[in-house]
């Protein structure tokens, strides 16, 4: 095994003790201080780390789109990452943060790149409220340590959307969708913690017909099915006469999707309610592990039809068809 694989193997089966690996990055001085302060991605949606290729500017592109770089032979946007979140680099944009993400690939201008850290989930906060709506989380990178040193998760999807709308909003239309029927009473239970994100997915059940519950964070979705648990007993009834489905996203503060379904799939009382995970980290090696952890099917965010038909063949299988 090369060590390319190696390390993709020891990263994924981080996964199975609730841990994840963060690269670090900085971005310049903060809007109105000298502070530089670190800004974090999931390994797992980084391609490759470059120095700063030639970049060609493009006509008619945004200001915090500096052009497109032939990397290997594929023409990648470049954003100016540090534009995008109002930050002003002192040392210059001199890495570039090719990524994957959701089925498509784009590179990110950084001042620096830091180091790579084990973390968590448990150490990551959710910022909601408090990023400016570019931030999904805070990550303690020293544990509980009192004077721990934070760093900011980026909300991609935000940013994404922000920079380049035309593109991405080309593959959220909810337009014709196909309705999807539940069983009588029950609901969907959806987990993320991008706001954008949460839009999109209520957008998309909304359009399919599906009642739903949406929660920000796996902890949330899982408490949410304790207390359902817990009022479906008090009405002699079960918790599948509750929640038909759950639909969930990978990377959430506190608990991950990894971490929820798993707790779902090996907990009795939860048998036969299917787990689907929406995530926007693609590619072969995260959808192989999602079949570890037991999850019913795996998708790409944001395609609402395919939505519609997974969730569709997912009960199905189930026996609600």
């Amino acid at each position: 095994m090369n060590t390319s694989m190696r390390d993709i193997d020891e990263r994924t089966n981080l996964t199975g003790n609730s841990m994840f690996e963060l690269l670090l990055f900085r971005l310049g001085e903060a809007p109105g201080t000298d502070r530089r302060e670190l800004f974090g991605i999931n390994v797992f949606k980084v391609r490759e780390i470059l120095v700063m290729p030639e970049v060609t500017a493009m006509v008619n592109m945004p200001p915090t789109v500096m052009g497109v770089a032939n990397i290997r032979g594929q023409m990648i946007t470049v954003i100016n990452l540090p534009m995008v979140v109002g930050c002003q680099p002192k040392k210059g944009l001199g890495i570039l943060l090719v990524t994957e993400f959701a089925r498509t690939t784009q590179a990110f201008a950084v001042e620096e790149v830091n180091e790579i850290v084990r973390l968590e989930w448990k150490h990551v906060l959710s910022a909601e409220g408090s990023g400016g709506g570019l931030v999904t989380s805070i990550a303690r990178l020293d544990g509980n340590a009192e004077n721990t040193r934070l760093a900011q998760v980026l909300d991609v999807e935000q940013i994404l959307r922000d920079v380049l709308p035309q593109e991405q909003r080309s593959d959220e239309s909810t337009s014709g969708v196909t309705p999807v029927r539940l069983p009588a009473g029950t609901v969907v239970i959806a987990a993320d913690d991008s706001a954008v994100a949460r839009m999109m997915i209520e957008q998309g059940l909304k359009s399919m017909g599906v009642p739903f519950i949406m929660t920000k964070t796996g902890k949330e979705a899982w408490d949410l099915m304790e207390a359902l648990t817990v009022k479906a007993n008090d009405e002699g009834k079960s918790i599948q006469d509750k929640v038909a489905l759950v639909l969930t996203d990978l990377e959430m503060p506190v608990m991950d999707g990894f971490t929820l379904t798993r707790n779902i799939k090996q907990d009795g009382r939860y048998k036969g309610i299917p787990v689907i995970i929406h995530s926007s980290l693609t590619g072969s090696t995260n959808e192989s592990h999602v079949k570890s952890v037991g999850a019913d099917a795996y998708i790409a965010k944001f395609q609402a039809e395919e939505l519609a038909s997974t969730i569709r063949a997912v009960l199905m299988r189930a026996g609600h068809g």
